[in-house]
């Protein structure tokens, strides 16, 4: 059994075969490997064609599921739980929509403006980006199965306990109007056929695979320059274990960029390679697709200062929280 999951592990989600064949294939062309640009274009080759594999295949799978949940079958599924499990439910459903918190914005803004407490819906807004299915395959591919499965565990935790505090403060006085006057259409619900599906999964995949393409791209360039040209002592430095802020500045660090689960990888994987603390790596992705500048803004056009400012509290603390915790398991995961 042991031997079947480090095959699952090793060869199929972290694809150490890709690795050595772009090796290999670089040695072919009489290159060497010990060359930090040999290097650095065999992190970003084996890096870029891993990931848009997991992005591909994750993506249509995801989006065949979600083809099951329109927002008004969702609307209507959220509204049968009531209390904690109305926000259990609703991070749940965080869990399988959009990757990056800009694209779960708008889905944010339909569910509020149908009627569902706002408490609620900020759990669904805080998973979605956090926690999705995605997040748990990639990161199980860097890291293990272990620290992905927590890994998703603190984000749902982090969106039940951020969307109940937000709702018994009662802040859904601090929507904008948008939100308000905003009420999905109750339209019939569609049968769709498996080839329906099928469409809907195959063309959501190419729509998510354009937005996320730059990004990945980019990510997987500062991974190469990171993995490569930064020296291990600056990093661990910064973000090891004798820097007891290190989940702190690691979680300022990525709130300034914007991000998806598939562009942040490649950054947290080098980071993690030169020696920086597994909390401090992972504080770094869940504020780079949870707090980046450019969906703060788009949520600031539905909520009131008030409110983005608890949401922005709420989030900041959890990732910190989070982030050191995992420096306290790191020996045990």
């Amino acid at each position: 059994m042991n031997a079947v999951l480090d095959f699952i592990q090793n060869q199929i989600l972290a694809m150490h075969w890709l690795n050595t064949l772009v090796g290999r294939l670089l040695e072919a062309l009489g290159l060497d490997l010990a060359n930090r640009w040999v290097g650095s274009l065999q992190f970003f080759f084996f890096d870029t064609v891993k990931i848009f594999i997991l992005l591909c295949t994750l993506i249509f799978i995801i989006s065949y599921i979600q083809s099951f949940f329109p927002p008004e079958r969702a609307k209507r599924t959220l509204s049968r739980f009531h209390g904690i499990w109305a926000n259990t439910a609703a991070a749940l459903l965080g869990t399988v929509t959009p990757f990056c918190s800009c694209s779960s914005i708008p889905l944010f803004i339909g569910f509020t403006g149908a009627g569902l407490p706002v408490g609620v819906t900020f759990s669904f807004l805080i998973s979605s980006p956090m926690v999705d299915l995605g997040s748990l395959v990639v990161i199980s591919s860097i890291f293990g199965a272990k620290i992905a499965g927590l890994y998703v565990l603190c984000g749902l935790v982090i969106a039940v306990l951020g969307g109940l505090l937000i709702e018994k403060l009662h802040m859904e006085r601090y929507l904008e109007d948008i939100v308000v006057k905003t009420r999905l259409a109750d339209v019939a619900e569609q049968k769709l056929t498996v080839r329906e599906r099928v469409s809907f999964a195959a063309s959501a995949m190419a729509e998510t695979f354009k937005k996320v393409f730059p990004y990945v791209l980019a990510g997987v360039a500062i991974g190469a320059v990171i993995h490569n040209w930064i020296p291990e002592e600056w990093v661990v430095a910064v973000l090891g274990s004798k820097n007891p802020f290190g989940v702190v500045l690691a979680t300022l660090t990525g709130v300034p960029m914007y991000a998806d689960i598939f562009g942040t990888i490649p950054v947290a994987e080098a980071l993690f390679d030169k020696g920086a603390r597994l909390g401090s790596v992972i504080a770094f992705m869940m504020a780079v697709t949870t707090l980046s500048l450019p969906s703060l803004m788009m949520l600031r056009r539905a909520v009131k200062p008030k409110l983005l400012a608890l949401f922005t509290v709420i989030c900041t603390v959890g990732i910190i929280v989070i982030g050191y915790l995992f420096n306290a398991l790191q020996g045990v995961l």
